[in-house]
């Protein structure tokens, strides 16, 4: 029994680190899951292309929720699932700030589901929460980022409530997507809440403009006031600005991502490209995560 699914990454409109409030947009930039179950194997062994040292806790936790779920002989007609293996690929780079960890997740849940014949079991909200059950078991998420689990699984931009894990708001968008991605790395259960949740007054700010529409303007928001509170240089937010309304720190850095038309976008381009890391140009993506 196999099953393959694609998650976008995403980019920030929201930080939920102050409020538990946050909002996400999918790009076009995927992680894909391989799940094969079987029924003589016991537990599940999970392995991340090109980096052997990663930690597999999530997905492999993902697909022992789904066997849960879905996999045993309660379910009339599928076969006692026992284990498996899960292996994932990605185009998203780890502790980047683009989502790679919710991405993961519902890559693996929907590629788990469709090695049972049982996408249709699930809707795909629930797919996003059992993905965000399985980060907050494992530890590797402070508010259990549905705002990014949903944005990749829905596609579009989202806007949640990541306590109750609630979908507050969802719209298709249609951007030019400008990523910068330094060397350095940060994982999100480092980051500081308490100091984010200081700048909470500005946080519902953002949010009181994500809920009325206003992305791009919620993104810069967003980006100097999350910059500054989890120690994050504004001058790429600063240079954005010249040629676009849209610019953030992305999740909890040390990516930055700017939104717009692409010859603006390019204008940005040439200011990011001379940090180190990488610059890249992408879309947003609204079908969400898929079987492939």
């Amino acid at each position: 029994m196999e099953g393959k699914a694609a998650a976008p990454a995403a980019g920030t409109v929201l930080n939920a680190l102050a409020t538990g409030r946050g909002a996400a947009f999918a790009i076009d930039e995927y992680t894909t899951a391989t799940v094969e179950l079987s029924t003589e194997t016991d537990g599940v062994t999970g392995e991340v292309d090109g980096a052997p040292d990663a930690d597999t806790r999530l997905i492999e936790r993902c697909v022992e929720y789904v066997i849960d779920a879905h996999g045993g002989p309660q379910n009339v007609g599928v076969p006692a699932v026992s284990g498996g293996t899960v292996r994932t690929e990605s185009e998203v780079p780890m502790a980047s700030g683009l989502k790679s960890s919710s991405a993961a997740a519902n890559a693996t849940v929907m590629a788990a589901l469709d090695a049972l014949d049982a996408t249709e079991r699930m809707s795909r909200e629930d797919m996003a929460r059992l993905g965000v059950m399985a980060a907050r078991d494992v530890g590797v998420t402070v508010t259990g980022a549905f705002d990014d689990a949903s944005a990749s699984m829905l596609g579009g931009v989202t806007v949640t409530d990541n306590e109750d894990d609630a979908l507050l708001a969802r719209e298709e968008i249609d951007w030019d997507v400008l990523v910068w991605t330094p060397p350095e790395q940060s994982f999100s259960a480092d980051a500081d809440v308490e100091r984010c949740r200081q700048i909470a007054p500005m946080a519902r700010l953002v949010e009181d403009l994500a809920l009325d529409g206003d992305y791009q303007r919620a993104m810069t928001v967003n980006g100097l006031a999350f910059s500054a509170a989890l120690d994050f240089e504004t001058d790429p937010v600063l240079d954005a600005l010249q040629y676009v309304e849209g610019v953030s720190l992305s999740g909890t850095g040390p990516s930055f991502t700017a939104v717009g038309e692409r010859a603006a976008l390019e204008a940005v381009r040439d200011a990011w490209d001379k940090r180190p890391g990488e610059t890249w140009l992408t879309t947003t993506q609204t079908e969400g995560t898929h079987t492939v």
